[in-house]
């Protein structure tokens, strides 16, 4: 295994570089009849695409996506799709200096220290630009996990800095999520947040922050113990996702503050005989099993580490330089990664659910 698949039985390979002539996806195992077009797909696609604000890089990518296999008439086939999006605004020259020197946080050194040499045009595969694969496969699993089984995914700018949003995720809309460049509900804290990443910006830095995952909705009983559970393969679909650097669910590392007595959820019958949890610590999953409460976890993301400030460093000669890098980049990735973070979501649950359904019928 190479490392470019996730997924069991709803599985994704995703292929193409940064700099290269496209970035696309083969997603295996995608069930039959689901109307997808690739409007739809696209919809997800555009709030992912670089140079869609002030806050955001400037590349302009239309990354128009093109389902090229696995869809007829509209619907999904049950064969595996192949969509691609071909890149248009590549300016290889800005990445130059790349080809002697590392850059401090980035993949340059661990790439060619694995590979023996690297793609220094733009990261290559270690280049966000991937990401666009995900959320095209992502768009198809959250289309049928709405449609044929009610689970609502979302996800929002929940920190940046020390500027923190208060928003209760019981009851954040998708509407709210999309009224500002940032992608933060919180409309006082998203004006505070878009000024200080402007700030950054002008000071040729960049700056990181806390992205709040939900999951509405979801079945009781989604979950594969004890090396698949679903809490695990959420941790590892947030932490493949480029600069992250932390995921918790539920109460997270804030409950190792509290008592058991205080942290346990207790179980109670609602009105229609269903088993429901008085609080929700656990962040709807128990054991690694869903247990039917709203999913919600938190995805913390580092600085963007290619900056223009100068910044010591090594050549590919391990002699010392100095480095400021040129090209176009986001000074912070967050209203970007909402996509990302929810693509990752909906494949997880996606495979899950279909993986309960085979076990179980």
């Amino acid at each position: 295994m190479a490392g470019n698949s996730f997924g069991e039985l709803f599985r994704i390979t995703t292929f193409g570089e940064s700099h290269g002539g496209a970035v696309g996806v083969v997603l295996d195992g995608c069930p039959p009849g689901i109307e997808i077009t690739e409007e739809e797909i696209q919809k997800q696609l555009d709030r992912r695409k670089p140079g869609q604000s002030k806050i955001t890089t400037p590349r302009k990518e239309a990354d128009r996506i093109h389902i090229l296999s696995g869809h007829f008439e509209g619907k999904t086939t049950g064969t595996p799709i192949l969509m691609i999006a071909y890149n248009e605004d590549q300016k290889s020259e800005d990445y130059s200096e790349l080809m002697k020197a590392y850059r401090p946080s980035h993949a340059d050194y661990t790439y060619e220290a694995k590979y023996g040499f690297r793609d220094w045009r733009g990261s290559g595969r270690a280049s966000a630009r991937e990401t666009l694969a995900r959320v095209a496969a992502g768009a198809i699993a959250q289309k049928y996990l709405k449609e044929k089984a009610g689970i609502e995914i979302l996800s929002y700018v929940e920190q940046v800095g020390d500027i923190t949003a208060e928003v209760d995720f019981n009851t954040v809309r998708m509407e709210d999520i999309e009224s500002n460049i940032i992608r933060c509900p919180d409309q006082g804290a998203a004006e505070k947040m878009i000024a200080l990443i402007e700030q950054v910006k002008s000071e040729g830095d960049s700056i990181g922050g806390i992205i709040r995952g939900v999951i509405r909705n979801v079945p009781k009983g989604l979950g594969e113990p004890v090396f698949d559970k679903l809490n695990a393969d959420l941790g590892k679909g947030m932490l493949s996702i480029n600069a992250v650097k932390g995921f918790e669910i539920g109460s997270g590392f804030a409950g190792v503050t509290g008592r058991g007595s205080g942290h346990n959820d207790p179980l109670y019958a609602d009105e229609k005989g269903e088993v429901r949890t008085r609080t929700n610590h656990a962040g709807g999953t128990v054991g690694g099993i869903s247990n039917g409460e709203t999913i919600y976890f938190r995805v913390a993301f580092k600085p963007v580490s290619t900056i223009a400030k100068e910044q010591p460093t090594l050549n590919r000669q391990h002699e010392n330089v100095v480095l400021a890098a040129a090209g176009r980049h986001d000074p912070c990735v967050l209203p970007r990664a909402i996509p990302i973070v929810d693509a990752m979501s909906a494949l997880v649950i996606m495979d899950h659910l279909l993986r309960n359904r085979a076990q179980n019928g």
